[in-house]
């Protein structure tokens, strides 16, 4: 280019990479112990096989999230991650992860930790655009759901702006009494319940090696067909959410 180019051939020649906004998934319930962090990472996985560029995000202190994305092997596709719970504890601002998401991060998985609620959850809730709930099918459970789905709903975040919400059965025993009443009690309210999860050990042995339930060449047929409808009505919430973002510009 010519020293003495002007203004509007600099611009013709200035190449300009713009990157949109990355969907931000919120693997969210109060009470522990019912599968977020084997729902999150194993949803990092299927973003990251599907070829999207994707950042696991650890709020839980225990840090499980992150001891899975260091045991994950080099061969596997490449999944960014970031320790929040460290600024959680540090008592730094809850959204200041979001300024080290790298820039190409097309998908984002929250993995947060039990006890969630108050402004905190609203904080991730405004800055979500979906959010998934996993319910273990006992009666405690159930009923720390229900306060927790009522907390969502009432948040400040969630009433100025609705997102899709759904809510996984995780570690299931199908045809049992509990298993019904959780079924019920998801009708009554009106939230999809979107996905089964059956009680395995595959997923507790494919943790410990930093794989998701699609990394693996050999899967058990009953186990991939329990994420189809969960994988598809992801990706219809994604492209809904995305063609808004694309109306907006």
């Amino acid at each position: 280019m010519s020293p003495t180019a002007t203004p509007e051939e600099i611009k013709s020649t200035t190449r300009v990479v713009g990157y949109a906004r990355p969907i931000r998934v919120l693997v969210a319930n109060a009470k522990g112990g019912c599968g977020k962090t084997t729902l999150a990472t194993n949803l990092a996985s299927y973003f990251a096989r599907q070829g999207e560029v994707t950042t696991l995000l650890d709020y839980d202190p225990q840090g499980s999230s992150t001891e899975w994305l260091k045991a994950r092997g080099s061969n596997l596709p490449i999944i960014n991650g970031i320790a929040a719970y460290r600024e959680r504890n540090g008592g730094a601002g809850t959204l200041s992860w979001r300024l080290r998401v790298p820039l190409s991060t097309q998908r984002v998985v929250i993995d947060t930790p039990a006890g969630l609620n108050g402004n905190e959850l609203s904080d991730l809730i405004g800055h979500t655009d979906i959010l998934l709930i996993p319910v273990i099918p006992s009666a405690i459970d159930i009923r720390a759901a229900t306060e927790f789905i009522r907390d969502v709903l009432l948040s400040q975040s969630y009433r100025q702006q609705a997102k899709p919400i759904a809510v996984i059965a995780n570690r299931v025993k199908r045809n049992t009494l509990v298993y019904g009443k959780l079924e019920v009690f998801l009708k009554s309210l009106g939230i999809p319940f979107i996905a089964t999860l059956r009680d395995t050990q595959f997923y507790v042995r494919a943790s410990e090696h930093g794989f998701g339930l699609i990394d693996f060449d050999r899967q058990h047929e009953k186990d991939l067909e329990e994420w189809v409808p969960l994988m598809k009505w992801l990706n219809s919430k994604i492209v809904e959410i995305t063609q808004a973002l694309e109306s907006k510009k």
